[in-house]
């Protein structure tokens, strides 16, 4: 399976999890597995075998056909993907309030996963604890400005700036402006 699919499947779960109002400890104890591999699964550290798999589809209680429905791998598509503005899809990532993800595209590209997001954070908004994600991410600064702390050392960034770095080294971000920011945001994942 390929891991561009892997990461929508996990988005999947989150989406329809969440749409239907069941916690992450619901839908594990309807699944009957630990809440820690369902936040996993939902959060691409973990790819669940097929009969735990199905076990949660079905406990979000959806037919397996619709779940797999808008799901696509890269395998024979067009070599020219436009995705229109109305696609871009809502995400959750984290609970710090005045982060909003939108989901532009998530890919294999020369064996590697990227997932390609704009991130819109609001004016004062913060994240309270420093993060590490597996991957390299790149940040470019459409509008406003924000604040980056990676791996101890500030970064104070403006509109037109752009920053690469390690996703696992520690880091969190800030809004101390003045404005809301928007930023373009690509995740290039790291195979293990």
């Amino acid at each position: 399976m390929q891991e561009d699919l892997l990461i929508q499947i996990g988005n999947k779960i989150k989406e329809v999890r969440k749409a239907k109002g069941i916690t992450v400890q619901a839908l594990a104890d309807r699944a009957e597995v630990s809440k820690g591999l369902i936040s996993q699964i939902e959060n691409n550290r973990a790819i669940p075998s097929l009969p735990v798999l199905m076990k949660v589809i079905l406990s979000l209680q959806i037919n397996l056909p619709d779940f797999f429905e808008e799901l696509r791998s890269v395998s024979g598509e067009a070599p020219v993907l436009i995705v229109k503005k109305s696609d871009y899809r809502t995400i959750q990532k984290e609970a710090d309030k005045g982060f909003e993800y939108k989901r532009i595209l998530t890919r294999t590209i020369a064996g590697g996963s990227t997932d390609i997001v704009l991130l819109e954070l609001k004016k004062g908004a913060s994240r309270k604890r420093l993060v590490h994600t597996e991957a390299f991410e790149y940040k470019y600064i459409i509008r406003g400005s924000l604040k980056y702390e990676i791996d101890g050392k500030d970064y104070l960034l403006a509109e037109g700036d752009s920053i690469f770095f390690d996703g696992r080294l520690g880091h969190r971000l800030s809004n101390p402006g003045t404005s809301d920011t928007l930023m373009l945001v690509i995740y290039f994942f790291i195979s293990r």
